[in-house]
């Protein structure tokens, strides 16, 4: 596995983050008035979701383990592989789940819970972060 390539992709999800901690408003009236913070927001919590389907996919290339038939299923191969738990794979589950409403059906995205999953929920990646970190380190 190439580690360099999975600290590429965890230095572009943080900056992603750091984004979308500069960009969120007081409150979801804000962000339900701002099609600006709306189109930052959006935007890189895609790009942070994909980073971390792409970390996954990475890793699991590496293993001798079928790959995912889905993004969602990343994250349960790496929790059955050891690399995150299964509380955080359900997490980043719903993240990419967030992510293919964003992408597909941007009209129907309710602004309400984006405002919930980025002044709640941010700490999911840091938390996903950790974890393949801490993995890494020890193989």
């Amino acid at each position: 596995m190439d580690e360099q390539v999975i600290f590429n992709k965890i230095e572009s999800l943080r900056r992603c983050v750091d984004r979308i901690g500069q960009k969120t408003p007081q409150s979801s009236t804000e962000l339900l008035k701002s099609y600006d913070l709306q189109d930052i927001i959006s935007v890189n919590l895609e790009r942070a979701v994909q980073n971390c389907v792409d970390i996954a996919a990475h890793i699991i290339a590496d293993l001798d383990v079928p790959p995912p038939a889905t993004m969602t299923e990343s994250f349960h191969k790496l929790a059955e592989v050891g690399y995150i738990d299964d509380r955080l794979a359900e997490r980043m589950q719903k993240a990419a789940g967030f992510r293919n409403l964003a992408v597909h059906a941007y009209q129907d995205i309710d602004w309400e819970i984006v405002y919930k999953i980025i002044t709640l929920h941010l700490c999911d990646f840091s938390d996903f972060v950790e974890a393949i970190v801490a993995k890494i380190e020890v193989t």
